[in-house]
């Protein structure tokens, strides 16, 4: 299995993003909850320098709550950054967002009227891999439909402010992801969620990568009613059969990934909490 990357947009992104970084007092870096780890950017430290940020692990809803606070502890403590779980629906979580991403901006604000210029709203930035949620967490946080969302990877492609509060404004900006991509592992489980684009990669493939993540939950196998979590079986199950009796693996493959991802196969957390 081979993921090929990118579309010349989120490269461009990128470039802009580093020109606005300047703009902004803290960074706000989405996370896929399914993917703690892997639907981070590398380089981010390296990329934000000092810039304050405050994680959020979205999508908190298709994930086992249990192990995610786990991810929590391990997070707040190997990054030094203040860690909130949100979910793809409901506003309950927004307003502990907005009070963090304030309080992380009240140094600079701070040294800007030491200056002697006055306060203005802090001013934060947005950031994350394709997909992850962003826009989600913006329209939430504005109460509107201010920025375009969609389920596809690289939906955001124009940069703008939004006023979320009188002591907030935010930068809207498309998801990062690197320009290089070695680790293939870490390809997989982004297309697993939907965090590159299904122009990059075939179902099938990536389909069977995700099976082999989950050939040992009972959940899956009931749900597909399977003993054995391959893409012939669960089309037979479903009797998607192709002329001649042969199984139609592809549809089987773009339906399992869209059942994943819709989380009707369980609630999954695909990387592994390193225990060291």
């Amino acid at each position: 299995m081979h993921i090929h990357w990118y579309p010349g947009h989120i490269a461009k992104a990128e470039r802009q993003l580093k020109e606005k970084l300047n703009l902004v007092d803290v960074v706000i870096e989405v996370r896929d909850s399914r993917l703690p780890l892997s639907s981070s950017y590398a380089n981010i430290e390296k990329l934000l320098g000092d810039k304050p940020r405050l994680l959020l692990l979205n999508k908190a809803d298709l994930t086992d709550k249990t192990e995610l606070k786990k991810w929590v502890s391990y997070l707040k403590q190997t990054t030094g950054c203040p860690v909130i779980i949100t979910e793809a629906k409901g506003a309950k979580d927004l307003a502990i967002v907005v009070k963090t991403a304030v309080e992380l901006s009240e140094p600079k604000i701070q040294a800007l009227m030491a200056k002697g210029l006055l306060r203005r709203p802090a001013r934060a930035m947005v950031v994350g891999m394709p997909n992850v949620g962003k826009s989600s967490v913006i329209n939430k946080l504005t109460k509107s439909s201010k920025t375009k969302i969609g389920a596809k990877a690289g939906v955001t492609r124009q940069q703008q402010w939004v006023r979320i509060n009188p002591k907030l404004d935010l930068l809207d900006t498309p998801g990062i992801i690197p320009t290089r991509q070695d680790n293939q592992a870490q390809a997989a489980k982004l297309a697993f969620v939907s965090s590159v684009s299904e122009n990059a990669y075939s179902p099938e493939p990536v389909a069977k990568e995700l099976l082999s993540y989950l050939a040992d939950k009972d959940e899956v196998k009931e749900y597909y009613k399977v003993d054995d979590l391959a893409l012939e079986n669960i089309a037979l199950a479903r009797n998607w059969i192709l002329k001649g009796s042969e199984p139609d693996i592809e549809r089987t493959a773009i339906y399992v990934l869209k059942d994943f991802r819709e989380g009707r196969l369980g609630l999954f957390i695909l990387d592994d909490l390193p225990q060291d």
